[in-house]
């Protein structure tokens, strides 16, 4: 792939001026002359477009040329490079990106939701039309995550990528451990802070995670992967008594989002995870994010960082635009665009592991043999079992946990259904995957 010429500054169009929008021209402006040396060219801001020209954003954009409609910055003569930051997979951050790719004008986004919904028809559309795509503030924000997997690791064959790829979640559950709170009020807290948006739904329930995934996924293995075929789950069945039970037993809880390529195909999941206390990555805490790789030469890697925010995202943003200046380019993926089609997905069911299953059983005799009997009729062996006391004497239901052996997830998956269907069992049982680190 080709980049503008280099004679003259690289003129950029953003459109977008929310918190990484205007991060990022501030951080043009305040290391111009360190971009400048790095690029070999001036990075020079010539327009913007954004819904309300009268708001104030903390910078000054007087100077630039506004577009009402963001598509006009395609047709631009002056504008170089479109850099996208709206959001969302679809609307006018979809309509603007395949437009200027199909005009063969290099694109610069942070829009996880695109790449991870439409990747594949985008790369298709950067080959055909010599248009560089760069995303290298989809995923993880500040943290190098796009380049170290697709550039970094580019000699080696790797066997799994992922992490903790969400900052609102990891904040919430390092919250929930530290203060002994439950999810609601963690919850409620986080969003006052401004750590979680008055709809969480796309944080706490695993859908940004997912994206994020999803493209790791694509880099990592070199292919498409479609994003419906991520297994998602989030957080919000997860509760105080959760993280005591994992304290005795030596673990904490955190939302992974982990692929790997198996024989049966491509294993995509978003979900709660039970990692030993000492692992590395249980010990990354609050907003932050980690990506981990592991390949068959380098071994296990992870990258540690603020995953979002308008400083580490406008970094990212800004390092693929220093890239395009410098004629720096690769295909999305980081192999040639083909035909091939998304990896396939393992089918549900096929995979195995340890599990943590929370009950709240009846406190009789008994209880505890119909549970196992279950356990055991389903092949799910038990490495552990613990009980606390009911919190007071009137109380008629316990909490149970079980920690089974290695097994299959299919037979995990019978084993729920059977023992949620008995009478001594009141609500719905909680399963947390145990991942080794």
């Amino acid at each position: 792939m080709t980049s503008c010429s280099n004679s003259s500054p690289l003129r950029l169009g953003i459109a977008g001026l929310g918190t990484v929008g205007a991060g990022t021209i501030r951080l043009l402006r305040m290391n111009a002359d360190l971009l400048s040396a790095r690029a070999g060219r001036k990075l020079e801001v010539v327009a913007v477009s954004a819904r309300d020209r009268t708001r104030d954003r903390g910078i000054d954009v007087s100077t630039l040329r506004w577009h009402e409609n963001p598509l006009d910055l395609v047709s631009d003569p002056d504008v170089d490079v479109v850099v996208e930051l709206i959001g969302g997979s679809e609307g006018p951050a979809r309509a603007l990106v395949e437009k200027a790719l199909s005009a063969g004008k290099p694109v610069v986004t942070a829009n996880k939701a695109l790449l991870a919904v439409h990747g594949s028809a985008l790369a298709q559309l950067s080959a055909d039309n010599n248009a560089p795509l760069l995303f290298e503030a989809a995923v993880a924000g500040g943290i190098p995550a796009i380049k170290t997997v697709r550039e970094g690791l580019a000699a080696d064959k790797l066997l799994h990528v992922g992490g903790i790829l969400n900052g609102t979640c990891n904040y919430i559950l390092t919250v929930m451990r530290e203060t002994g709170k439950d999810f609601d009020l963690v919850l409620k807290d986080a969003q006052d802070l401004g750590y979680a948006e008055a709809d969480p739904s796309t944080d706490i329930d695993g859908i940004d995670a997912a994206h994020k995934l999803t493209i790791l996924a694509g880099l990592a293995f070199g292919r498409p992967v479609a994003f419906d075929s991520v297994q998602v789950e989030g957080i919000r069945q997860i509760g105080a008594i959760d993280f005591a039970f994992a304290r005795t037993l030596g673990y904490r809880i955190k939302l992974l989002g982990l692929a790997r390529l198996t024989d049966a195909g491509l294993q995509a999941r978003v979900a709660p995870c039970l990692l030993p206390h000492n692992a590395p990555i249980a010990q990354v805490d609050g907003v932050f994010n980690a990506v981990v790789a592991e390949g068959e030469f380098v071994g296990r890697i992870m990258l540690e960082g603020r995953g979002a925010g308008a400083g580490p995202t406008a970094c990212a943003v800004t390092a693929d635009l220093v890239d395009i200046a410098r004629g720096h380019t690769i295909p999305v993926w980081g192999v040639q665009a083909s035909a091939e089609p998304a990896l396939r997905a393992c089918p549900a069911g096929t995979g195995a592991g340890a599990f943590y299953l929370r009950l709240m059983v009846e406190d009789r005799p008994g209880v505890i043999a119909d549970i196992t009997a279950v356990l055991r009729d389903c092949g799910v062996s038990l490495r552990s079992m613990l009980q606390h006391p009911a919190e007071n004497e009137t109380t008629p239901y316990v909490p149970l946990v079980l920690v089974t052996h290695q097994t299959s997830e299919s037979s995990m998956q019978e084993a729920i259904t059977k023992i949620d269907a008995l009478s001594v069992v009141t609500d719905s049982p909680v399963m947390i995957r145990i991942e080794t680190a």
